[in-house]
């Protein structure tokens, strides 16, 4: 009787077992078809916004411009097509949030698609709408050290996502993903100033909790800024090789990859043990984001008017060489005379629309996740 009451509870177990692992099985199932529905659909309404736009539209997309006076902006919309501008710290003087809310909307009423509209908005050093506030963010060393460490960090990416979504701004250019050991370096203190792997994760929180906001993340600066000098005033050159940056320089940019970040920005610092040119226009250095990292988000530059840059080559070919190299996104205040020089480029076969295509489509789709784009 004992031996006749085990074999049955065993196979009631048994029977149990396989109805929940086929429950397990179908739920999985009707998961991945729900993401392949969620792709194709994305898929399709960025290939009606590509297939609806002029060649024209298309280059200027790719430019990231600083904001000139509103009126000038309004007539650069409408003349070169630009696919964002970003806030600096004299678009928020003298103004409320209120004016600056005001202003991005006006703006996006004058472009058929969507802008994405950032701000460099780190925290400490470097904030721009803390001009405004009563309280102004505060650096993510500071948080981090506040007692709360990475619990610190959340709230106030919480707080400042929801506080630049409500005013138009759908980026913060964040966060730093650089990793500096010398405490007097250029970049440290806009750093978490933590070990290699509590960097990491300060980047995989900040993404994380980015993503859940619909906010858009931007990994900076890539290869890593080390202790090197200020790419605003000089050029820079890096000695590191490859295998000393996958040991401690990628991890943060690795961490906030796989974390799903949307951009990443690319310095202007001269790797000379990978390639003599500056990184936001070396091919080298896009495939080690593309292929060694696995990154198919938008890549863009840091702004083409630092001296990093503008220091080493004209800003016209600038832009002509970041698409060259595989780049998306071109950050700086020279598109009027660069989305021309662009356009000739493909006109003398040099450059593919089927390039810019490429771009285009990364940038729609960054557009589309922040909930840009209308369906």
């Amino acid at each position: 009787m004992t031996l006749f009451l085990a074999v049955v509870v065993i196979g009631a177990a048994t029977l149990m077992y396989t109805q929940l692992q086929a429950e397990k099985r179908s739920l999985q199932n009707e998961a991945k078809q729900h993401q392949v529905t969620k792709q194709s659909k994305e898929s399709d309404i960025i290939a009606t916004y590509l297939d609806k736009m002029t060649l024209e539209e298309k280059v200027g997309s790719l430019f990231f411009g600083r904001l000139p006076d509103e009126e000038t902006a309004v007539k650069d919309l409408e003349k070169y097509h630009v696919g964002g501008f970003i806030l600096f710290g004299r678009d928020f003087e003298g103004r409320e949030l209120e004016d600056v809310k005001a202003l991005t909307n006006r703006l996006q009423k004058h472009t058929p698609i969507p802008l994405i509209i950032g701000s460099d908005e780190e925290g400490g050093l470097v904030t721009r709408v803390s001009a405004i506030l009563p309280e102004p963010f505060l650096s993510p060393m500071e948080l981090y050290h506040s007692g709360k460490g990475l619990e610190a960090i959340k709230e106030d990416t919480i707080s400042k996502a929801k506080l630049l979504k409500s005013i138009g701004i759908q980026t913060g250019l964040s966060p730093v993903a650089d990793y500096a050991t010398n405490s007097t370096s250029f970049i440290y203190d806009r750093t978490i100033g933590e070990d290699i792997d509590t960097t990491a994760s300060y980047v995989k929180t900040v993404v994380e909790v980015m993503k859940r906001q619909k906010f858009g993340s931007t990994l900076k600066h890539f290869p890593g800024y080390g202790d090197n000098g200020d790419s605003h005033t000089d050029l820079i050159y890096d000695s590191r090789t490859v295998k000393e940056l996958e040991k401690e320089a990628f991890l943060p940019f690795k961490a906030g990859i796989e974390a799903g970040a949307d951009s990443v920005l690319v310095s202007h610092n001269i790797l000379t043990e990978i390639d003599p040119v500056p990184a936001s226009i070396s091919p080298k250095i896009n495939q080690l984001l593309r292929k060694d990292l696995h990154f198919d988000g938008v890549i863009m530059t840091d702004d083409l008017d630092m001296a990093g840059l503008a220091d080493f080559i004209s800003q016209e070919e600038a832009a002509y060489r970041v698409i060259e190299a595989g780049n998306d996104f071109i950050l700086g205040s020279h598109y009027d005379t660069q989305i021309p020089y662009l356009l000739d480029k493909i006109e003398a076969g040099k450059l593919s629309e089927e390039r810019i295509n490429q771009s285009v489509r990364r940038i729609l789709k960054w557009k589309y996740r922040l909930g840009l784009l209308s369906e």
